[in-house]
């Protein structure tokens, strides 16, 4: 099975309702960035879970910022890169919501 499958596809997200203009390397909302759980492998679409993935963390990884996703229905993590069409905003309010649940 191909590891990567690029699917232009525009969408509603479900979540704030925005609609999204898919490249085929789209996986999330630009606004709020959830996600949906569809896919196993990026663009497959094969995965029936359905479920949303919320934004949940938040990772500096090589000069990119990584969004870390948990599925709300069966609590699976993915990772994604974030994109410079994203709304850095909703970045930096997840980065503080990350931050505050920290524990030193």
């Amino acid at each position: 099975m191909a590891k990567f499958t690029r699917k232009i596809e525009d969408f509603t997200c479900e979540h704030c309702g925005f609609a999204v203009s898919g490249s085929g390397y789209t996986n999330h909302c630009p606004k709020c960035l959830y996600s949906r759980h569809v896919d196993i492998n990026p663009g497959d679409r094969m995965n029936a879970c359905g479920g949303m993935m919320e934004p949940a963390g938040l990772e500096f990884i090589r000069g990119d910022y990584i969004l870390i996703h948990q599925c709300q229905k069966c609590g699976q993590q993915k990772r994604n890169k974030i994109s410079p069409l994203d709304d850095f905003n909703a970045v930096i309010l997840l980065a503080k919501r990350v931050a505050k649940n920290l524990k030193f």
